[in-house]
This record gives structure tokens, C-alpha cells and sequence, in this order.
């Protein structure tokens, strides 16, 4: 019985399989995993934080940031667009204001991780035109690696975000919400 290349090729592979080796112990590099470290850093990417005394003042302090804001996706107060994951880019286009959770904050880099589950959508957090990110302070960490640490280890889509958008390479012009939301406003609580 004659052997294809095919099977030739995959047997000189597996018996040419490099030992495996353990991974590199990453030491932990500190830092500040203070809310005041995190609201400076999101500051200066031009992002907005805003605490609350609690949950009870989200819609109050949602109408007083963003008065004219018409068209609102959210699970977290009486939104006037339902999203879901089939919801259309068409529709999501149009929404002035999504308002969701996020998971853990960054102090080194004012980014904030943003699961599919908290998403409603995948497209909703990238084509709304405001973002706000709700973020319990005592869930912020120091480091990205810190952060990458919490992160499940069963996968699954999510982004850390960091700001509002904004590219410089359109002739040579800073533009804000080219390719995602025009503002970033995280509320701790």
C-alpha cells in the first residue's frame, strides 16, 4: 500500500514537533490601581469621567451630560431604541447615545473592557455616536496585564476601549469619531 504526500507530509510533521516549553513568568510591573490614576489617563486620551453616588442617578446624569440625545440603546435604564444582536447597522447608525457596562478599568491607560455580553450588539459600542461606559471603581486594576489576568480564559469576543475615537492621518488633520464613537464618558460608581 503506497502512502500519499499527503500523508508523508503530516508524519514528517508530527515527528518533527518541537518539545513544548513553559510559558514566561510576566512579573507584575505595579502601578496605581486608584480611580484617580484612571480618570487622569482617560483625561488626557480625551475621554470624560463622571462619578456617581450611585446607580439611582444614572438617568439623571445621562439627561444633564446629554440633553439633546434623542435616539438611546441600553439594558441599564428605559432606552428608546431595543437593540439586540440582530439588530441592523442601519439601525444602530442612528442611535445618539449607548450606555453600557463595563468590567474592568485600566489605571495605566484609561482603557476599559468591554465583553460581547455587555454589547448588545457587537457594532453598537463602534457606530454609536456617544459612548458611555458605566464602571464599578473597585473593578479597576493597575496594568494590562493585570486586567488580562480577570479576562476568562473560555474566550469569547470582547475590546478593551480607551477614549473616543480619533485618527490624524486624514490629511494630517486630527478627526474625532472617524472610526467609533465621537465621545467617551465612563460613570463610576
Amino acid at each position: 500500500m503506497s502512502t500519499s504526500s499527503r500523508d508523508r507530509i503530516l508524519a514528517a510533521a508530527k515527528a518533527n514537533k518541537p518539545a513544548e516549553t513553559l510559558l514566561p513568568i510576566v512579573p507584575d510591573f505595579g502601578g496605581e490601581a486608584t480611580p484617580e490614576r484612571f480618570t487622569a489617563m482617560l483625561t488626557s486620551i480625551g475621554g470624560t469621567v463622571v462619578w456617581l453616588d450611585g446607580l439611582a442617578q444614572l438617568a439623571p446624569t445621562l439627561q444633564q451630560i446629554f440633553p439633546d440625545a434623542l435616539l438611546t440603546a441600553s439594558p441599564l435604564f428605559s432606552a428608546t431604541i431595543p437593540v439586540d444582536a440582530l439588530t441592523p447597522t442601519d439601525v444602530l447608525a442612528d442611535i445618539d447615545l449607548a450606555v453600557l457596562t463595563g468590567e474592568i478599568g485600566v489605571a495605566e491607560n484609561g482603557a476599559i473592557w468591554l465583553p460581547e455580553a455587555n454589547m448588545l450588539n457587537r457594532a453598537l459600542p463602534t457606530i454609536t455616536q456617544h459612548l458611555v461606559l458605566v464602571l464599578d471603581h473597585r473593578r479597576i486594576v493597575a496594568t494590562m496585564h493585570q486586567a488580562y489576568a480577570q479576562l476568562p480564559s473560555t474566550g469569547g469576543y470582547g475590546k478593551f476601549v480607551a477614549g473616543p475615537s480619533k485618527t490624524a492621518d486624514i490629511e494630517q488633520s486630527l478627526v474625532i469619531g472617524a472610526h467609533g464613537a465621537r465621545s467617551l464618558v465612563v460613570l463610576l460608581y
